[in-house]
């Protein structure tokens, strides 16, 4: 990680008071980055997932009924107000919510239900504790008054009466989710029994900041964190937001992950998601506050075809991809695809598709810029592996510090300017 949290929060506290006086330009410290302007406070997004149809079998698939979903979200930047952003987009039925509070938690009880129920905040819909969701539909909270600080976990407890039907999902979400049986919003804890690590209905969570917007990190499983240690919030994209935070708040970004394991380029994969271009306005440009986004994802459209994917047929939906974020009014980076030898579904004619594809990420000139994930995590001895020390085990996904020399390999100044 890339400093003290206490370092940090000295930091920013220091750069908010001088955002409270006069709009003078704030320079980065140790970075060769130009001084801007503060930024008036606006709703961004802080932290988000991207939303899949349910599971074949599971809890998504069975739905819930008079039940208390307890889940937890890894804010990026805080905020001296949230609101919530709920999803119903694959349910089958309006989906009624009973109830809904949310708290920070201290870092001592990650990966545990308990919260101090004197600290729990109610959510309303309407000015009203409960609403109720249409069939592909999102919903956005009120405006709760709560002041989160960046880099927490924020606790939110949802209610829901049932039956619900079959529930929009996260499948891969590296926290700990619990459940309760009953309407157990205000319980201090004891109640919950964990239910694994897939996220439910809750898709988003904006802050009122000063910070200057948001970027989404759109992928696959890589930027969805498989296998990312479990409630210790160690996705590259995680690394990401601790490397912004420690930048002024005139610089600092939210940092949303729009991850999906699995998901591909060209086609539609059930609970792995919808393609790019299907979520592309629901994951990236519906995210409140965005103003950028970073594209990583071709390696599962180039291993699940044996390389009879062209990578044509990959550079031509980068080429949409670029265009509608350009429409969107945003800035768009390619990433390049990451080393694959040696994982299940490698071939050498994938390997050609995926060096053919990096060499026009890097060189056509077409993005705003280009993060070379490759290069951060190769093997320099073996150039098409991983390198040994990043690797989970199977040729393919980055350990912990894989995904910290992957947010390394950011360029802070193009990334925030």
């Amino acid at each position: 990680m890339s400093t003290s949290r206490p370092l940090r929060r000295q930091l920013v506290v220091a750069v908010a008071a001088l955002a409270l006086t006069a709009p003078t330009a704030i320079a980065a410290p140790d970075l060769d980055l130009p001084p801007v302007l503060p930024q008036p406070a606006a709703w961004t997004g802080s932290w988000a997932v991207a939303v899949t149809p349910p599971s074949a079998t599971g809890l998504s698939a069975t739905g819930v009924t008079d039940t208390t979903l307890r889940q937890v979200a890894h804010l990026s930047v805080g905020g001296s107000s949230l609101r919530l952003r709920l999803s119903n987009v694959y349910g089958t039925k309006p989906l009624v919510i009973g109830k809904v509070t949310v708290t920070p938690r201290p870092d001592d009880q990650a990966g545990t239900p308990t919260v101090d129920p004197a600290k729990l905040v109610p959510v309303t819909f309407g000015g009203k504790a409960s609403t109720t969701i249409p069939v592909g539909t999102e919903w956005v909270s009120d405006p709760i008054t709560l002041t989160v600080p960046e880099d927490t976990d924020l606790v939110i407890s949802t209610y829901f009466p049932g039956p619900t039907g079959p529930l929009t999902q996260h499948p891969a979400g590296y926290a700990t989710a619990f459940r309760a049986a009953g309407e157990r919003t205000t319980d201090a804890g004891s109640s919950y029994t964990s239910v694994g690590q897939s996220r439910y209905v809750i898709e988003g969570v904006d802050v009122l900041t000063r910070a200057k917007g948001s970027v989404v990190l759109f992928g696959d499983s890589i930027t969805d964190g498989v296998v990312s240690p479990v409630d210790q919030n160690l996705r590259y994209p995680d690394q990401l937001a601790d490397r912004l935070l420690d930048l002024p708040k005139p610089r600092v970004h939210g940092v949303l992950n729009a991850g999906i394991s699995g998901n591909r380029l060209l086609s539609n994969a059930g609970a792995a998601g919808d393609s790019a271009l299907a979520r592309f306005d629901r994951d990236v440009v519906a995210q409140t506050g965005v103003r950028s986004v970073v594209l990583l994802e071709g390696i599962n459209d180039i291993g699940t075809s044996r390389g009879a994917t062209t990578p044509e047929e990959l550079i031509a939906v980068h080429r949409q991809f670029i265009q509608r974020a350009r429409q969107a009014g945003l800035r768009v980076f390619g990433a390049t695809l990451t080393p694959y030898e040696g994982a299940g579904y490698y071939t050498p004619e994938g390997e050609a598709d995926r060096q053919a594809l990096n060499q026009w990420i890097r060189t056509s000139g077409e993005y705003d810029g280009v993060v070379d994930f490759d290069q951060a995590v190769r093997d320099p001895e073996h150039p098409t592996r991983i390198r040994p020390a990043y690797d989970i085990g199977d040729k393919l996904h980055p350990n912990a510090e894989g995904f910290k020399a992957m947010a390394l390999a950011f360029d802070l100044k193009a990334l925030t300017r």
